[in-house]
């Protein structure tokens, strides 16, 4: 499959040629069904000659192309419906009745807030020379009406209240917000890509359109993405200033899996700049080594990296709710645990468990609530490089931490993957 962008350098063009690419070149084997063996891009700088040879061997266009910010408004007519009707022109002057992606916006509904939008007119009327076409030519036609836009690459203070925000916050930059309650609907560009790879492949989501409620209908005129989020500039100020904390806390908030936050993150830290890229940790030192907390959050616990100096042991104390796991990355150590009390049966204590380590061969153990544990670097000369992660942050007012000899005198041992349980 061949395929055209136009608006190739703008930034839903970038992230489309890229994941375009990714498909080309096999990178990506997400869509096994969808092969790409041309990409083309139009944009500012091409010619009506490299249009032309493009529309006559092209098999799917994207038409991102498209004018957000005129110095005039006239232009807008110019820039949304004179390109529009230049490009299916080319198409009809080769006879090439390939499917045409348009972005539209929502302000083409010319409702609400939107009702007499220079802007939402100039892109109406390239709607309706699409659907013309369509009907003249028997081109399948693809009419998107997008939203608010946010994602990396997208341009600050120019058309993306969530980029400006996001430059602004990363960069220490003053921004205002008018009206923290004001509600935007928010479309992630991962998310619209994919549907443009949906498109692609035949599967593009059809619809009405009843003002700017989507209205989904198999037979609709229109197209658009399934997933978007609808938030207050407030909630949105709000999440980027936990952002900004982050390398002083090193906690991160909640961004569950396709929630809003979680992408509003990536974007965040895709506006960073080079010397925010990098933040410094707080290191615990003593005699025996050193400890250094990585990152925390708020429900799934926190990750630490411990190091102790040849023949040191560490640990020796249990936890009544709190449990670990320990993944030795570096050096040779043995890990020991042990059930605090007395076994009712036996009438003595309970054996010691043991696990030997090492970073050539990666395992990890679990510290279990109400085990007393430590861990030994068994080596003469190399440190002992763990990584520990905890079900919970470490709270000095409830530290659940209790010290405990793990081996006494006369306790049993046991090594599970020695078979002598």
């Amino acid at each position: 499959m061949k395929i055209l962008v136009t608006g190739s350098n703008g930034f839903v063009g970038r992230n489309l040629v890229w994941n375009l690419r990714e498909i080309r070149d096999g990178k990506n084997k997400t869509r096994p069904n969808l092969t790409i063996t041309e990409i083309y891009g139009y944009d500012l700088e091409s010619s009506q000659e490299e249009l032309d040879n493009i529309c006559q061997r092209v098999d799917f266009v994207f038409n991102l192309a498209g004018v957000n910010r005129p110095k005039d408004n006239s232009e807008f007519m110019e820039g949304n419906f004179g390109f529009a009707s230049t490009l299916l022109d080319t198409l009809k002057k080769y006879g090439n009745k390939c499917p045409v992606m348009l972005s539209s916006s929502a302000q083409a509904s010319l409702t609400g807030r939107f009702e007499g939008s220079v802007y939402g007119e100039s892109k109406l009327a390239g709607e309706n020379l699409f659907l013309d076409y369509s009907r003249e030519t028997g081109a399948k036609v693809l009419i998107y009406r997008f939203p608010n836009l946010f994602g990396k690459w997208c341009k600050p203070r120019y058309n993306s209240a969530v980029a400006t925000f996001c430059n602004a916050v990363a960069n220490d930059e003053e921004f205002t917000v008018n009206d923290r309650s004001t509600e935007l609907e928010l479309l992630y560009i991962d998310d619209l890509i994919e549907e443009m790879l949906d498109a692609l492949e035949g599967k593009e989501h059809r619809c009405e359109f009843d003002g700017l409620d989507v209205i989904p209908n198999a037979d609709g005129k229109y197209c658009y993405v399934p997933t978007t989020h609808k938030e207050t500039l407030g909630e949105i100020v709000d999440l980027l200033q936990s952002f900004k904390a982050m390398p002083e806390t090193l906690t991160i908030p909640e961004i569950p899996k396709d929630s809003f936050a979680k992408k509003l993150y990536s974007t965040y830290l895709s506006y960073l700049p080079p010397e925010k890229m990098i933040y410094p940790l707080k290191t615990n030192i003593d005699n025996r080594g050193t400890f250094t907390e990585l990152v925390k959050t708020l429900n799934c616990g926190q990750v630490s990296i411990n190091i102790s100096k040849p023949g040191i042991t560490k640990g020796e104390h249990w936890h009544n709710s709190k449990w670990e796991l320990f993944i030795v990355v570096s050096g040779h150590g043995l890990i020991q645990e042990r059930r605090i009390g007395i076994d009712p049966e036996t009438k003595k204590g309970y054996p010691v468990i043991e696990f030997e380590v090492t970073g050539d061969q990666m395992k990890a153990i679990q510290m279990l609530p109400g085990y007393t544990h430590n861990i030994i670097n068994l080596s003469e000369t190399q440190d002992l490089v763990t990584v520990m992660w905890a079900n919970e942050t470490f709270d000095p007012n409830h530290p659940d931490t209790f010290y405990e000899v793990v081996n006494r005198e006369g306790d049993k041992k046991i090594n599970p993957e020695k078979g002598n349980v």
